[in-house]
């Protein structure tokens, strides 16, 4: 994969216009993270009621903000006891929202990868498996 330059007119953009973005989301984030820290979503009910849970059955989001929680907290076997792919998947995206950042910071633009497409079915796929299996009662382990 290549890092080829802005065109032109782009690089002519402010650096604080093309990270914003970046900053904005990891802002978001952060601010969901801490909150998730402060407020602990083990409670019943601290968080609301999750319909999907309300129907019976788990969602692949079903435990997130316990996993994420307990992350804050340094729990990695209970976060994954609460969200597997959840735990997973953040590594991934913590990878790709630096690389976002860092990329806008530079000004710069990734050629599009013939990886891409493959990959985004493969976690796709990943993500129904897991929300079928969770449901399974053979699978209760990755249950919520």
């Amino acid at each position: 994969m290549t890092l080829t330059p802005v065109a032109p007119a782009a690089r002519d953009a402010s650096r604080a216009r093309r990270v914003s973005g970046p900053a904005l989301t990891l802002a978001g984030l952060g601010a969901a993270t801490l909150a998730l820290a402060l407020r602990d979503p083990h409670e019943q009910g601290s968080w609301g009621l999750c319909p999907s849970r309300a129907l019976g059955f788990d969602c692949p989001g079903c435990g997130g903000l316990r996993a994420v929680n307990d992350l804050t907290q340094g729990r990695l076997l209970d976060a994954a006891s609460s969200n597997l792919y959840l735990v997973l998947a953040i590594p991934v995206v913590a990878l790709l929202l630096g690389r976002w950042a860092l990329d806008a910071w530079r000004g710069t633009e990734r050629a599009s990868s013939a990886l891409t497409t493959p990959l985004l079915v493969v976690a796709g796929v990943a993500l129904v498996a897991f929300t079928l299996l969770r449901n399974v009662p053979a699978f209760g382990w990755l249950a919520s």
